[in-house]
């Protein structure tokens, strides 16, 4: 048994300085060569700081694209998800509300085909993207209260759709903050 003790010791006191000491200094640095400096890439119009390219906002208005719904109302010190699952009758409740909502601001569309991005939250309560068909399904709703042609949306969709990175990983998808100052500048 003496023969385990040191080398366990040992063993212990280097994974404390590793674990402790070098591997959140090593996360730090890298955060500080990020997009940011590690405090988020900040998005500007008219140099005013309108938003962060990484973390989802809510947009009320009808004539701007709405985003993914937030577990934490998106509140990015309190990343989270529901942690309800898919049974969870009060989880069902909530998707059902925001489904009603979503019929209430986007007349003639069809139950069955909203998105599931616009009626449920993100694992973090915070993303800041939804699918181009999340998207393109509330144009008639933006181009009919902005006065705009829907084929003149439908290509600011596409402009703005983000493909996989490396064109595999990941799907297609919308940054809504940047897609709604796209819009603006229309």
């Amino acid at each position: 048994m003496k023969t385990y003790i040191l080398p366990s010791l040992k063993l212990s006191g280097i994974l404390l300085i590793i674990c402790s000491a070098l591997y959140p200094l090593f996360i730090a640095a890298m955060a500080l060569v990020a997009p940011g400096g590690g405090n988020g890439k900040k998005v500007f119009e008219n140099d005013q700081v309108v938003g962060y390219d990484n973390i989802g906002q809510k947009f009320t208005n009808d004539d701007y694209f709405q985003g993914r719904p937030s577990a934490v109302n998106y509140n990015a010190a309190g990343s989270a998800g529901s942690n309800k699952g898919g049974s969870n009758s009060d989880y069902l409740t909530i998707v059902q509300a925001r489904i009603d909502t979503f019929l209430v601001h986007n007349p003639g569309i069809k139950k069955s085909t909203i998105p599931s991005d616009l009626v449920t939250a993100s694992g973090s309560g915070l993303d800041p993207h939804i699918s181009v068909k999340g998207a393109n399904i509330q144009v008639p709703r933006i181009a009919k209260l902005r006065k705009r042609e829907e084929e003149v949306l439908y290509s600011l969709v596409k402009k703005c759709t983000e493909h996989p990175l490396l064109g595999v990983f990941g799907p297609e998808r919308v940054n809504v903050l940047k897609l709604n100052l796209a819009l603006n500048a229309l």
